[in-house]
């Protein structure tokens, strides 16, 4: 990503660490990254905070803009997903709904500029007798 914008260094640096642990409890503990229509605007409107302050504290902190920080945790569920032999039945799309993904472009472009594959090619990487 390139560098953040001369804005995000003007917010108090207190305000960006309380979007950063506000985000990773989103992420992780509530999952909220499943929700396909899950965005910065929505988050900022949970947390009672400026979607551009949480812009920032995205830029900032990971490096990369809301919709790859996001992505980031449907691409590593959706790896979980594929290489566990339970979800053998389930094809790539309903994993890709389940993780949080709109729509099939989405989730195989996501996929594809994570991990270099398709999904399904992952999946025969990883379990080759699915």
């Amino acid at each position: 990503m390139n560098t953040p914008a001369s804005y995000c260094y003007a917010i108090n640096p207190d305000v960006i660490d309380t979007i950063y642990e506000q985000l990773l409890h989103k992420m992780v503990v509530e999952k909220r990254y499943r929700d396909p229509h899950y965005n910065a605007q929505a988050f900022a409107k949970e947390v009672g905070v400026n979607a551009r302050y949480v812009s920032a504290a995205v830029a900032l902190r990971f490096h990369q803009n809301f919709a790859q920080y996001i992505n980031g945790y449907r691409i590593r569920q959706a790896k979980l997903m594929l290489e566990d032999r339970r979800y053998d039945k389930i094809g790539v799309l309903k994993i890709a709904e389940q993780c949080g993904f709109a729509t099939r472009q989405t989730f195989y472009n996501a996929f594809n500029a994570h991990e270099g594959m398709t999904p399904y090619q992952y999946r025969k990487q990883y379990r080759p007798e699915a």
